[in-house]
């Protein structure tokens, strides 16, 4: 096992500024001085700092709930677990429980953070909070969706055959699946 210097000292960031913005994305240069004297430029995604969540909701001990919607990045129809971001003020349970409405049409008595997770850290400053949802019930809220999400039960027994899908490719999907299964096997 290697030894893990917990207090090595972070690059300095001499200089940070935005060199690319769209509607969604921020694009952000930092200008980085590294403790051995080396210097570097890097690009990353400029986040809110907010976070996301993204639910894996069980409508029973075998069953859960999976929402297919368009995914602009690979122009393709997806199946995976209702996510979102993190509305300014909210706690990430309370977002999970917001977007698991507004996606899925469930309400949850009971809400539980397993994980968190981050997507690329070297290019982007997120996080998504993964949160297993029991307890469901009945409840729609409206959501920003241009279109209503197809909402798909599918059996925990049969991951194997959902992991073979090619429309469940996200690996913050594959991931909380993985950890939602570690999670509840470890609790019964």
């Amino acid at each position: 096992m290697r030894n893990i210097d917990p207090d090595k000292p972070l690059p300095h960031i001499h200089q940070r500024k935005i060199v690319a913005q769209s509607k969604l994305f921020k694009v952000e240069q930092l200008d980085l001085e590294f403790s051995n004297g080396a210097t570097r430029q890097f690009e990353r995604m400029a986040g809110h700092n907010r976070g996301a969540v993204m639910i894996v909701p069980m409508l029973d001990n075998d069953t859960m709930v999976l929402v297919r919607e368009y995914a602009a990045g690979t122009h393709s129809y997806q199946l995976g677990f209702p996510k979102g971001l993190i509305d300014p003020g909210e706690t990430p349970l309370e977002a999970a429980n917001r977007e698991l409405q507004e996606e899925a049409g469930y309400g949850a008595e009971s809400l539980e953070t397993i994980h968190e997770v981050s997507m690329a850290p070297t290019f982007f400053n997120a996080t998504m909070t993964i949160v297993v949802a029991h307890n469901l019930y009945e409840k729609r809220l409206p959501g920003d969706e241009p279109e209503p999400l197809e909402v798909v039960h599918w059996p925990l027994s049969e991951a194997d055959a959902l992991l073979n899908r090619n429309d469940f490719v996200e690996a913050r999907g594959i991931a909380a699946l993985l950890l939602a299964q570690k999670w509840l096997k470890e609790r019964t």
